[in-house]
């Protein structure tokens, strides 16, 4: 395990390697595997330091609607009532560099004329 992993993922790569061997699973790459399940995880969970320095400088943080990166496209719509002109422009812009979803953009293509 990396540095910086905590008690938590170490015992979870632990019982994943020991798992894997006793299942037969992944031979020779036990280590590996588990390894790069715990990482995934601590990815997920914001604890590495990518994750860490994504969150801290996260554009999404600018925008007028809260965890746009997680909402679907159907819930970014229902969200776009009342927001000004330019809060508009500010998650169109971010839409068209990030996601790219075309019922979003054509949405807000028409909100802003």
């Amino acid at each position: 395990m990396p540095k910086g992993a905590n008690a938590k993922r170490e015992r979870e790569y632990k019982e994943l390697e020991h798992k894997f061997e006793q299942e037969g699973r992944y031979r020779g790459r036990e280590e590996e595997v588990a390894a790069r399940i715990v990482n995934k995880q601590r990815a997920a969970s914001g604890e590495t330091v990518a994750e860490q320095a994504h969150h801290a400088t996260a554009p999404e943080r600018s925008l007028p609607i809260a965890n746009y990166e997680e909402l679907t496209a159907e819930q970014v719509l229902r969200q776009l009532d009342g927001l000004s002109q330019s809060e508009l422009r500010r998650v169109r812009t971010h839409e068209a560099r990030h996601k790219k979803r075309k019922g979003v953009l054509e949405e807000l293509d028409s909100r802003l004329g």
